[in-house]
């Protein structure tokens, strides 16, 4: 009997993947469900004996299991050259493995990680992190290592682990990619970190949206509790308040008490959940640990990348895009290369016009910004932002005066309210970019909205209200045409 394998994660079961694998079994095939490969143009992508077709539908299963479907058919799977192109450390198994097979996990190299660094002394694990130059994955790039080094050293009754999978940006799935897709990776990483740092419970917070990842992870943690013990992982889920993707409102939101920014200091380090000593990364940073953790790991991992952006970064392009995915590769890639070369360009055929990095509130760069080289430090060098590792992707179809005015109107949405230049700056700033398209005393206007953004870029509590800026002026920067255009919003978009 022959076994087809079929992803099942969501973007998979959106496509289809399910009546698909129901017409192989009608057909009396074997169907085995498995991770995603990250092709995600070509979902519902099937694999027969490391040959792939896609995308399927049910009523092309009958030509191919009769031979007749070269159109659909890619060829190897691993040799496609999205693929082959990438360097896959953090998602080395996508598309290999079954999601919630212990006998997959270890016998691609799981627990390896776990088991080194519990031979070892918790400052040495905490010294091999900070030797292997992992930056935190989900926004600001603050090095894991002293992150860790620094809750490894405060004083406390407990110390937790706290994973941050509110992936709440525009243009990402990677955590969920890697929730559904390979859970145990990130219950390891959260194991190693707990012995870095001394600590017995952790917690995953996901947000709501995401149910097949909750579903997936309290399986696993049901699976591998006897390979985590004495460590213990608890889901909990949130309600999808964008600003529990804040470290500090994530941990009140843990705590049970409302999703709201909290003043630093302390640090969520020194003084987090429940007032102890806490490591907060996200699902990216710390699924990278298992591999950086293996024997002579961290050396191979500092060696890829580009001067202080070391490793690799999966990067996830979305959008207005031909081929859209997961692309995991070490830092130093251009813009140009992942659009173009691995993107393909628009997927309407029509010309990029701007790529948003970084999520609703990353920067827009023109087509003149894509030699910047995809590392931390050439982004902010021009006033940009990796943030989560995501790209969207937009024609020269697209309002950039729209797009400014959403990054204001997403802000004042979905503001905590507790601090006034992103409370109140956030609607005074729509208003602002009303009066410009209007027509009404541009360059006064104009003038306005750049100090405004000024007063939320330096006063607001977190990133929220703080990155808020990037967009706008971003937008008013390289598209300045977009402003110059008399229109007026409807309540639904500028007209």
């Amino acid at each position: 009997m022959t076994t087809v394998r079929i992803s099942d994660d969501a973007l998979a079961l959106a496509c289809g993947a399910d009546a698909v694998a129901s017409a192989f079994e009608q057909a009396g095939w074997t169907v085995e469900r498995v991770s995603s490969w990250g092709m995600h143009w070509l979902e519902p992508l099937i694999e027969i004996t490391g040959i792939g077709w896609g995308p399927v539908t049910p009523d092309r299963v009958a030509g191919i299991i009769a031979g007749q479907a070269d159109d659909l058919c890619i060829g190897p799977i691993a040799a496609h050259p999205w693929i082959a192109s990438q360097q896959r450390l953090t998602f080395a198994r996508a598309g290999r493995t079954r999601p919630l097979s212990l006998e997959d996990y270890e016998a691609t190299g799981g627990w390896q990680g776990l088991s080194r660094a519990r031979s070892l002394e918790p400052a040495t694990v905490v010294d091999e992190l900070i030797a292997s130059g992992l930056r935190g994955r989900g926004g600001a790039g603050f090095p894991a290592g002293i992150k860790w080094q620094t809750v490894l050293g405060a004083p406390g009754p407990e110390k937790y682990i706290v994973c941050n999978a509110d992936e709440g940006d525009s243009g990402t799935f990677a955590d969920r990619m890697l929730m559904e897709g390979d859970p145990f990776q990130l219950l390891e990483g959260m194991a190693i970190a707990a012995h870095a740092v001394g600590a017995d419970q952790g917690y995953i917070y996901v947000r709501s949206e995401y149910p097949h990842a909750i579903a997936k992870l309290n399986a696993a943690i049901a699976l591998a509790e006897q390979h985590l013990a004495p460590f213990v992982a608890e889901v909990r889920v949130g309600a999808g308040a964008y600003v529990c993707g804040e470290e500090t409102s994530l941990l009140n939101s843990i705590e049970g008490k409302r999703g709201e920014v909290r003043a630093k200091p302390p640090l969520p380090a020194l003084q987090g959940l429940f007032g102890c000593p806490t490591v907060v990364n996200n699902v990216l940073t710390l699924a990278a640990v298992p591999h950086i953790m293996s024997e002579g790991g961290a050396a191979t991992y500092a060696r890829l990348g580009v001067d202080r952006s070391k490793g690799t970064m999966p990067i996830q392009l979305a959008g207005n895009i031909k081929h859209g995915g997961l692309y995991e590769t070490a830092f130093g890639i251009t813009l140009q290369e992942l659009i173009y070369d691995i993107g393909g360009g628009t997927g309407s055929g029509r010309p990029v016009k701007a790529v948003q990095v970084g999520g609703p509130l990353g920067a827009y760069f023109p087509p003149s910004l894509f030699d910047t080289p995809y590392d931390y430090e050439a982004f902010a060098a021009r006033d940009g932002l990796i943030g989560h590792g995501g790209i969207v992707v937009f024609d020269d179809s697209v309002d950039m005066a729209a797009q400014a005015r959403f990054a204001m109107e997403f802000c004042a949405i979905e503001s905590c309210g507790k601090c006034t230049p992103c409370r109140i700056g956030s609607v005074r700033g729509q208003e602002v970019i009303d009066r410009i398209v209007g027509g009404e005393n541009r360059g006064e206007n104009i003038s306005l909205l750049e100090d405004l953004c000024q007063t939320l870029k330096l006063g607001s509590l977190c990133a929220l209200g703080g990155f808020t800026p990037y967009p706008v002026l971003s937008a008013l920067k390289h598209f300045p045409e977009d402003f110059q255009r008399a229109r007026a919003y409807d309540g639904r978009g500028l007209k």
